[in-house]
C-alpha cells in the first residue's frame, strides 16, 4: 500500500486543474488528492506511532460443538460388550455384523485368501459417499472396536436422534470393519500371504486389496477414513508425551502438493485435534507426508477421495486400548459430522503444520537412568531402555505373552517411557540361579520368594515343564534344561538386581520392576 502511495505522491503534486476541465472530472481528481494526502500523511507518520495504532487480531480455535464432548460422557451406553480386549477374532464380530437390523444394509461380501467374509455394511442415504476402512492390518484393531460400538449408537433412539439424522440424510457411510481377517486371527500385520495389503494398492494381488479398490470404485467415495494402529513407542513430537492418536492428510504426488480435496482433510484434522486435546492434551501427532505410490491412503488421495489416516499409538495405562477405543469412537463421529455439515470449512488449514510430527521409537516400557553396570572389571554409567514383545500362544484364554528386549544401552537422555527409576548410586547385578532344583512349580511356589531375591537369586531351575506363556507372568526367571546364561547384554532379557550400599532394593524379571521393600506381597502373590 505505501508503494502505491508513493507512486501517487508525485501524480498529487504536479495535478493542475484548468477551467474548461468536465465538472466529473474535477470531482473523481479531487477524491483521488484526498487519498493520496491520506497516504502522505500515513507515511510521515512516525513509526512507533503506526505501531501502536495497528491491531492483531489473534484466531481464537472454534467453538466445537457440545454434542461432540456428550458422546464421550455418554460412550459406555454404546460400548459393545461382547469385545472386551484387542485380540478378539473373524469369528467373534461376524454373530455382530449377521444380526444387524435396517437401516443398516449387507451389501455384499468378499473373502480373504484363507476365505474368510470380509464385510462391506452400508449406512444412510445421504448423497456424500464415506468409506471407513479398518484393521487392513491384522494386529491393528482399536478402531475395529470403535466401529461396532458405532454400530450400537446408530442403531438407538434416543436424546441423539437430530444427530443421527442429520448424519443419515446427508451421508452414506460405508464400512469395511476387519478387512485383513487371516491376519486378525493370528494377530499379525500382513495377510495370509504375507502381503502387507497397504503396500498393494497398484498390483492388486491380495483379494482383501482388490475388495477394498472395488468398493471405493463402485461408491466414488468422496470422503475415506483409513484406520490403524501404531508403535506404542511413538511420541508426539521432542516430548515425554506418546502419540497416543496421529494424523496424516496423505500426499497423491511426490510435489505433496495440495489441492482443495487435500486441503479439506488438513482442515477436518485440524479440527480433530482440537477436540481431542480436551482428553489427551499433547499427545496428538502428525505423520510424515513423504508420498508413498504403494499405499491406499495416499493412491485413495490421488483417486479423488479425501483420506485421513487415523492411528492409534500408546497411552498410559492403556495397554488394551480401550481408552483409545473411546476417543476413536468420538472423533469417528465427530468427524462424520463436520463432514455432513462442512464444520471443517471454518477451520484454517495452516493449523494442520502446528501439530507435532510423529516420532518414531522415543519410548521405552521402562528405562533405568544413569545405573552402573560391569564388564571386564570395569564399570560404566549407562541407562537401560526395556520394550516389551508380545508372543503369541496356543494356551486357550491367554492368546498371548509378554517377553522383555534390553532394546538399548547408552544414554537415553532425550528419550522417554512409561515407567522411569532414576538409578543413581544403583549398579545392575546379574541375579544367581538358585542351587537346588525344584520338581515343580507347586513346590518353587511355597519358597519365600521375596527374601531369595533379596539374598541375590532371580533364577530357578523347575524339572517340570511349564509353559512359556506362564513363566513370562512370574516375579522369577524360570530355566528348564541345562543350558543357563544371565548377562546384562543388548537385545537380551537379562534377569539382574539394583544393588546400592551392600544390599539389592530392586529386581528386573523380563522388563518388570519389582520393589523388595513395597512389592513383597504382589511377589509372593504373583507366583
Amino acid at each position: 500500500m505505501i508503494t502505491i502511495c508513493q507512486k501517487y505522491k508525485k501524480l498529487h503534486k504536479t495535478t493542475i486543474f484548468t477551467a474548461n476541465q468536465p465538472l466529473m472530472n474535477k470531482i473523481i481528481l479531487l477524491f483521488l488528492i484526498g487519498i493520496f494526502c491520506a497516504c502522505e500523511s500515513r507515511d510521515q507518520m512516525p513509526k512507533q506511532a503506526a505501531q501502536e495504532t495497528e491491531v492483531i487480531e489473534v484466531q481464537e480455535p472454534a467453538s466445537l460443538p457440545e454434542v461432540w464432548n456428550r458422546l464421550y460422557k455418554d460412550y459406555e451406553t454404546y460400548r459393545e460388550a461382547s469385545i472386551t480386549n484387542r485380540r478378539f477374532k473373524h469369528s467373534d464380530i461376524v454373530p455382530l455384523i449377521e444380526v444387524l437390523p435396517p437401516p443398516f444394509q449387507l451389501v455384499q461380501a468378499g473373502e480373504s485368501v484363507e476365505g474368510r467374509s470380509i464385510h462391506h455394511i452400508s449406512w444412510g442415504k445421504g448423497a456424500t459417499q464415506v468409506l471407513m476402512w479398518s484393521q487392513m492390518h491384522g494386529d491393528e484393531p482399536t478402531a475395529t472396536m470403535a466401529l461396532f460400538d458405532i454400530f450400537n449408537f446408530l442403531l438407538a433412539d434416543d436424546t441423539y436422534n437430530e444427530f443421527r439424522e442429520r448424519l443419515s440424510q446427508t451421508l452414506t457411510i460405508h464400512f469395511l470393519p476387519l478387512l485383513n481377517p487371516d491376519g486378525a486371527e493370528v494377530y499379525k500385520r500382513r495377510n495370509a500371504l504375507g502381503i502387507d495389503l497397504n503396500r498393494d494398492a497398484l498390483r492388486l494381488q491380495s483379494p482383501e486389496s482388490q475388495f477394498l479398490k472395488k468398493i471405493r470404485d463402485e461408491i466414488q467415495a468422496d470422503w475415506g477414513f483409513n484406520l490403524h494402529d501404531q508403535s506404542r513407542y511413538y511420541a508426539a513430537g521432542d516430548r515425554n508425551k506418546t502419540a497416543s492418536v496421529s494424523f496424516l492428510a496423505p500426499a497423491y504426488n511426490y510435489a505433496k502438493d495440495v489441492n482443495e480435496n487435500r486441503e479439506d482433510v488438513m482442515q477436518l484434522i485440524v479440527l480433530l485435534n482440537q477436540l481431542l486435546q480436551d482428553y489427551i492434551p499433547g499427545n496428538i501427532a502428525r505423520y510424515d507426508d513423504a508420498f508413498e505410490p504403494r499405499a491406499f491412503g495416499d493412491n485413495m488421495q490421488k483417486w479423488g477421495t479425501r483420506t485421513i489416516l487415523v492411528e492409534s499409538g500408546g497411552l498410559v495405562d492403556d495397554l488394551e486400548k480401550q481408552e483409545l477405543r473411546r476417543l476413536h469412537f468420538v472423533l469417528l463421529l465427530a468427524g462424520l459430522d463436520a463432514i455432513a455439515g462442512k464444520q471443517y470449512d471454518k477451520v484454517p488449514s495452516d493449523d494442520y503444520h502446528q501439530i507435532p510430527m510423529n516420532n518414531g521409537a522415543a519410548f521405552f516400557d521402562l528405562i533405568l537412568r544413569e545405573v552402573t553396570i560391569e564388564k571386564d572389571n570395569k564399570e560404566y554409567l549407562v541407562d537401560l531402555g526395556f520394550r516389551q514383545t508380545e508372543l503369541n500362544t496356543s494356551v486357550k484364554k491367554v492368546g498371548f505373552y509378554p517377553r522383555a528386549r534390553l532394546a538399548e544401552i547408552g544414554d537415553l537422555s532425550t528419550l522417554f517411557a512409561y515407567e522411569e527409576l532414576k538409578g543413581q548410586g544403583f549398579k545392575a547385578v546379574p541375579g544367581r540361579l538358585y542351587e537346588k532344583a525344584f520338581d515343580s512349580l507347586q513346590e518353587l511356589k511355597r519358597q519365600n520368594i521375596p527374601a531369595l531375591l533379596r539374598q541375590g537369586y532371580t533364577s530357578f531351575r523347575v524339572n517340570a515343564e511349564i509353559s512359556n506363556a506362564i513363566k513370562a507372568y512370574l516375579p522369577i526367571e524360570v530355566v528348564q534344561g541345562h543350558r543357563y546364561y544371565n548377562e546384562i547384554q543388548l537385545y537380551g532379557n537379562p534377569s539382574f538386581l539394583l544393588e546400592k550400599d551392600g544390599r539389592y532394593h530392586y529386581a528386573l524379571i523380563n522388563g518388570r520392576l519389582y520393589d523388595l521393600e513395597k512389592d513383597m506381597k504382589e511377589i509372593q502373590a504373583s507366583m
